[in-house]
């Protein structure tokens, strides 16, 4: 049995702020609801540009399920953070995200910041989301009461969100197996600051449509003076049948946006936002869905984010192809994995090249270093001179034998010897030689003494190691 969303949605202003940060959106397969931050400066933008980054997503099967709306959520990030750092006025601006996807019996949830999402099923009416703010932490540890946390002057603080903050944050993922019937609602912290759960509970329970379960929860909320904008979405789990596809008070305007002809297509793939919003109407309007918020005005004005504009200039190149939407996917996705796959290709073989070259020019320089260096050591024996550093690498050898002298380190003292057989190291070969000069006077001065028994005996004088001759008596 397939399934799908019946659905309602409205997002208002409040009675305080003067501009709508709130954007939602809600079709037959994805909900979402995002809450900007960052004041008069880029609230707006970050919901908007988040949720219709998202939108796509509204198909009856897509590829990855379990980890597509995490992924795409991330990339939204990432175009937050691109926004950015194409305008500095930006900085600091977020916002925050709860959504859901349906995927066969199954919706895939996905959630960072304090935005909710509550749950009737099983006549069990529960909140499903966590919120990432202050006061929640402190209620998790334990030092905070949970009627305390309701009048904390620090619960707005938001500890985890979507924006310029994080390169990669961390979200809230899980499934929940559904079945026709239940409900659910997403909705802003502009509901929840003002009205309990138990009225909103009541609501949820009371009202016989969807629609006037929005409409009761907006209008309750603005009774307790709303001072912050409120976006309600609310679904229901129903079988995919004709008379569920469509409610007659959900034919919006924006459905009956015409295609746009080709030189509207060119247009947008160079980047004309004003085309982009026209091809994104149109895109949407060819299935059920409401947009809410700073996202509805967005695409009916045409002062769409970048993300979006990038989103249109997509579409526009597909739609130039002149191909259906399944042979876009595929050839997106098969384009996609060839890139993916020429890039790591060729990715690891260049890094290794490069550290191969790295290594080279490092290992001969000092390889070449090591040959400028001398000192005295032993050589079977002898004292020698060696050019070199006196250490080998694994087979390598640093070292060689420059000269051999006659001088043996047995005519040494022995902590001489010991610091020859360790090697006395020597700046260059003079001054290499200059310490062998100093050891021969040294092995000289303990010549043995020889004094021939029969002075007037040819050949009866012993022959003295060659080091000695010199000084021979």
């Amino acid at each position: 049995m397939a399934l799908m969303l019946k659905f309602a949605a409205r997002s208002d202003v409040g009675k305080v702020r003067s501009k709508n940060d709130d954007s939602g959106y809600v079709g037959r397969y994805l909900a979402v609801v995002a809450d900007g931050m960052g004041g008069h400066v880029g609230g707006d933008v970050a919901s908007a540009s988040t949720v219709l980054d998202l939108v796509h997503l509204d198909l009856p099967e897509t590829p990855d399920p379990e980890t597509v709306l995490p992924d795409e959520i991330q990339a939204a990030n990432l175009v937050l953070n691109e926004l950015v750092n194409a305008n500095p006025k930006l900085s600091g601006m977020g916002t925050t995200v709860t959504a859901m996807l349906l995927t066969g019996d199954v919706l895939q949830f996905a959630h960072i910041g304090d935005s909710r999402a509550y749950r009737l099923k099983n006549d069990v009416f529960e909140q499903i989301s966590h919120d990432h703010t202050f006061v929640q932490r402190l209620v998790d540890e334990g030092r905070l009461r949970p009627e305390e946390a309701e009048i904390h002057p620090h619960k707005n603080v938001l500890l985890r969100v979507l924006g310029d903050s994080d390169a990669s944050p961390e979200l809230d993922v899980a499934k929940y197996p559904v079945q026709v019937g239940e409900r659910w609602m997403l909705c802003s912290d502009g509901l929840n600051a003002v009205v309990p759960d138990s009225i909103t509970e009541r609501i949820m329970r009371g009202t016989a449509s969807l629609e006037e379960t929005v409409e009761d929860l907006v209008e309750t909320t603005l009774a307790h003076g709303s001072p912050d904008n409120v976006t309600i979405v609310v679904f229901e789990i129903v079988e995919d049948s004709p008379e569920n596809v469509l409610e007659p008070e959900l034919q919006a305007d924006g459905f009956a946006e015409p295609a746009p002809d080709t030189g509207q297509l060119t247009i947008a793939v160079g980047g004309d936002l004003e085309a982009s919003a026209a091809l994104i109407r149109h895109e949407m309007s060819k299935r059920p869905h409401l947009l809410v918020g700073s996202a509805e005005l967005a695409t009916k004005t045409g002062n769409l984010p970048i993300v979006t504009q990038r989103s249109g200039e997509k579409r526009a190149a597909a739609i130039l192809t002149h191909k259906t939407p399944d042979e876009q996917s595929a050839a997106g996705n098969n384009a996609a994995a060839t890139d993916s796959f020429r890039q790591r290709r060729w990715l690891v073989p260049t890094f290794l090249a490069l550290m191969t070259l790295i290594l080279a020019v490092v290992c001969g320089w000092g390889y070449l270093w090591t040959q400028t260096q001398y000192f005295v050591g032993n050589q079977d024996g002898h004292v020698a001179i060696f050019r070199g550093v006196a250490q080998d690498l694994g087979p390598i050898k640093l070292s060689h034998v420059d000269s051999v002298t006659d001088i043996p380190l047995d005519a040494l003292p022995v902590y001489t010897q010991q610091r020859i057989k360790t090697a006395i190291p020597a700046p260059d070969l003079a001054h290499a030689q200059t310490m062998v000069n100093e050891l021969l006077v040294t092995a000289k001065q303990r010549c043995p003494v020889i004094v021939p028994e029969n002075p007037q005996a040819a050949g009866n004088v012993p022959v003295l190691p060659p080091y000695c001759q010199e000084i021979t008596p």
